[in-house]
């Protein structure tokens, strides 16, 4: 709905995000879910804290090229708690992204905005094809862009009946099919929705065999 979607999140009414050419609107109320924000809404609107929360699900934008689709998947990860702070966030994402990507990673935290989050930044990972040393993949500039992240916003915490002078919070989210891209090399996003078995094969997925450094 369009409160947990934009309103509770501190999106107001003028905000670009809420333009027809970016979402999809079923009437002025309801529309298909541009982000996995809400779950954070729903969460601390029903669980006191410290709330842990990882939430992954499908979202819906009007754009379409090899980066973008329609339809694609999110993972959302929030903590509520007392004493929480930009630290935590930081050590937590390190520690997921070298998990995920079976190598230490190193990370650059980029000043940024988003309306429910203050502070805001965006993530940029070292290029783990060149070492930071500039190629193809990362445009040359030895980078690459990876998620969305920042300190709940006091509004947030408010719009969820929490005291936001007692309770802090971090969220981050990321696009599911963008971190695979960057894992496996995939070109082009929408070749994951296309159904085809001579793709899957042609990029050797093998999650189920695939070692889990969280647990060694």
């Amino acid at each position: 709905d369009d409160f947990r979607n934009f309103e509770a999140l501190n999106i107001p009414p003028h905000h670009p995000a809420r333009a027809m050419h970016d979402t999809f609107y079923f009437d002025a109320h309801t529309l298909l879910r541009t982000h996995t924000s809400p779950v954070q809404i729903r969460v601390m609107e029903t669980q006191p804290p410290p709330v842990r929360v990882i939430a992954p699900g499908r979202v819906y934008r009007c754009d379409s090229d090899v980066t973008h689709s329609p339809m694609f998947h999110q993972v959302e990860g929030l903590m509520v708690d007392e004493n929480i702070s930009m630290a935590n966030l930081r050590s937590i994402l390190e520690q997921f992204l070298s998990v995920f990507f079976e190598q230490n990673v190193k990370i650059r935290f980029r000043s940024s905005y988003f309306p429910f989050t203050e502070p805001s930044a965006e993530v940029d990972m070292q290029c783990t094809k060149c070492n930071g040393t500039g190629c193809r993949i990362c445009s040359r500039t030895g980078w690459l862009e990876i998620l969305g992240c920042g300190m709940v916003h006091p509004n947030v915490i408010r719009n969820c009946g929490l005291d936001p002078e007692e309770y802090q919070g971090f969220a981050f989210g990321m696009g599911i099919e963008r971190i695979a891209m960057l894992k496996y090399g995939i070109p082009d996003l929408r070749t994951f929705f296309e159904s085809d078995t001579r793709w899957l094969s042609h990029y050797g997925f093998d999650p189920l065999n695939r070692p889990n450094r969280a647990t060694k």
